[in-house]
């Protein structure tokens, strides 16, 4: 079994897929305004670098780092086929995400993540995100969790 991720576009039909698996999971679990779901053309903005995990070359995983222009950064669209999961991809996609945060001299990395997904909390405590208040556009939201991570 070989993994990659790369930086890609997401028009790609992969991709597509995979933000529609995704887009599904999170209005299973929210209404739809505590969804806060980019779409397709917010992701090929010259502000987003996006990364997308290949298994033996197919899509299995994405995720988008938005630059604020502030010096911080928001991870957007991070999903795992649930294929795929427990293969370590969404520890390498945050890997990969920081690794592109530094190389962009950002600060700290934020993110918004829904409280009825106890998996990616604890993969982004794992990963040394702590809660902060809401950021950004964002308002309180008592289905939303937000988090930050300092980048050294």
């Amino acid at each position: 079994m070989t993994v990659t991720i790369d930086r890609e576009p997401p028009r790609q039909p992969g991709v597509i897929a995979l933000l529609a698996q995704s887009d599904a999971y999170a209005q299973s679990l929210y209404p739809p305004e505590s969804n806060h779901l980019v779409d397709l053309d917010a992701l090929e903005t010259p502000a987003v670098s996006v990364f997308v995990a290949r298994r033996d070359g197919a899509v299995v995983g994405c995720c988008a780092l938005v630059a604020a222009g502030d010096g911080t950064a928001e991870i957007k669209r991070m999903f795992v086929d649930p294929a795929a999961r427990g293969l370590k991809i969404g520890r390498r996609l945050l890997e990969r995400i920081e690794e592109e945060g530094r190389a962009l001299a950002i600060h700290a990395i934020r993110l918004e993540t829904g409280i009825y997904q106890p998996e990616a909390i604890a993969l982004y405590r794992g990963a040394g995100f702590a809660e902060i208040e809401p950021f950004g556009d964002y308002r309180p939201d008592p289905l939303s969790l937000f988090m930050e991570k300092p980048l050294g």
